[in-house]
């Protein structure tokens, strides 16, 4: 299925095609996916997300196969119902099982169904919030407004849905919880493939030499225990006693994984999403996010379901920076903390990642000034806070919380992207060259060679045109970002 953006002549087909209640529900549909944009009308929201990346031919044949116009899924994307959902079965979706969920459930309700839900609902939403001429799907979006129901939040549904004697609605819900519930059962097939491996409670430290910088850096290793053999993490250029075995990722899934590319910029999307797709990740861009749009779309991803069938995750975050973290489009905003992106991910808060590489890209733009040594660059060592904080897993593997992350961030002063020409990262554009030239080599050995790049990048340019590169890492693993 084609996956490339839609013209606006295929959008003003498909809008064409639909009647009133189909729009409504494709506007339902994609309310997340269009959390920062207010579209009026069908056609107005499908170009908004067509122009922002984020509406592909897969992408638009859900949409139709979601409101059962499997008519013009054959004669406008030349296509059919059976091959968006082989597609659909084996690729992320752009709407969530919730959205669907809330979709059928109105499609169940007649009328009167409806007016009593509206009536019982009173009690939360006010007398005459909802009118009673409106759908159901209108009453979820006032719900959710008022945050009395969200994808993790039905109880209230499901007693409305008693109370008018749907048991068969309340029973779906019932069935969708127990599934989101069940993601941590889903990993035992996938974990049988992984070998039974416990976080040791010690930090080693190592130096590591880099000629062309003639300067040391101290790495942090995380060592692993794994009966009957040790095994420990390979950090480029720290030897490994001949006894230690290094193990792999398990890297063969199709796709990889999920790749979120969030660009509040705009020089670096289009390269960065050639390159992982070309490794083999499914590749979702978001173009100028507002701060608090990038946390509502993390947060979205790291609730994924089907982070159980692929192999990694990979976030790309490019943004203005301040003292309080990343700001998004928005100068005046306070920030989003780092270190919050960084927990949504980790192993209590994404069962459906634990025990795969969480990998994190960042160029962050800032006012630098004096606070930073000129050409200084840094790689530390995986920032264990809680070494007591395990997480156990099916069989008898226990792993760390915040084990198996790659955590990768520029800075750069916030100057170069004032000058009228400013182009993409030096950073980023060295990291997409090398993932695609040399993508059998360990992530680690790769990044300390991109390291080496920005330094003599740094070494030739003025103290405003530097990048400030440090890597952070709880990698228990070798990784190749290849499938193997």
């Amino acid at each position: 299925m084609a996956l490339g953006p839609v013209s606006a002549e295929v959008i003003h087909q498909v809008e064409e095609c639909l009647d009133e209640e189909e729009k409504e529900m494709m506007l339902f549909l994609c309310r997340d996916v269009a959390e920062n944009l207010a579209p009026p009308n069908v056609r107005d929201l499908l170009g908004s997300l067509s122009e922002r990346g984020l509406l592909s031919f897969a992408a638009l044949a859900e949409l139709l196969y979601r409101v059962r116009r499997f008519d013009l899924l054959k004669r406008i994307l030349k296509t059919d119902k059976a091959t968006v959902e082989a597609h659909l079965s084996r690729n992320p979706h752009l709407v969530s099982d919730y959205r669907v969920l809330m979709m059928e459930i109105g499609e169940s309700l007649d009328k009167s169904d409806v007016s009593s839900l509206v009536f019982l609902t009173r009690d939360y939403t006010g007398r005459g919030k909802v009118a009673k001429d409106k759908s159901f799907l209108d009453l979820v979006v006032e719900l959710e407004k008022l945050s009395l129901i969200a994808s993790d939040q039905l109880t209230l549904l499901e007693k409305c849905l008693k109370n008018i004697h749907r048991m068969d609605l309340k029973t779906k819900i019932q069935k969708y919880t127990q599934a989101g519930q069940g993601t941590e059962s889903n990993m035992n097939s996938l974990q049988a493939s992984l070998p039974n491996l416990s976080i040791k409670e010690s930090l080693y430290n190592s130096r590591l030499q880099n000629g062309r910088s003639k300067e040391q850096r101290f790495v942090e290793h995380l060592g692993i225990q794994r009966k009957p053999v040790k095994t420990s993490i390979q950090e480029s250029g720290v030897f490994l006693p001949p006894h230690i075995h290094e193990e792999s990722y398990r890297m063969q899934s199709k796709p990889l994984g999920i790749c979120v590319i969030i660009d509040c910029i705009g020089n670096d999307t289009a390269y960065l999403k050639e390159t992982f797709a070309s490794l083999g990740y499914y590749v979702q861009p978001f173009l100028f996010p507002h701060a608090k749009d990038i946390t509502h779309i993390l947060r979205r991803f790291a609730r994924l379901h089907q982070h159980q069938y692929y192999d990694s995750f990979v976030c790309v975050l490019v943004s203005r920076g301040g003292s309080q973290g990343m700001m998004g489009v928005d100068p005046a905003h306070p920030g989003f903390s780092l270190d919050h992106v960084k927990s949504m991910f980790m192993g209590d808060m994404c069962p459906s990642l634990r025990g795969k590489p969480k990998l994190f890209f960042i160029q962050s733009y800032e006012v630098l000034g004096g606070q930073m040594e000129d050409g200084s660059l840094e790689v530390d060592g995986p920032a264990m806070k809680n070494m007591d904080s395990k997480i156990p897993c099916p069989g008898s593997c226990t792993i760390h919380r915040e084990a198996d992350v790659f955590w990768s961030l520029c800075r750069a002063d916030v100057s170069q992207l004032e000058r009228p020409s400013s182009s993409s990262s030096v950073y980023l554009q060295n990291l997409s060259q090398q993932l695609e030239r040399e993508r059998r080599r360990p992530l680690v050995d790769l990044h300390v060679e991109l390291m080496d790049k920005v330094y003599a990048w740094n070494s030739r340019v003025s103290p405003k045109e530097k990048y400030y590169l440090s890597l952070q890492h709880t990698l228990r693993k070798k990784l190749i970002l290849s499938r193997t």
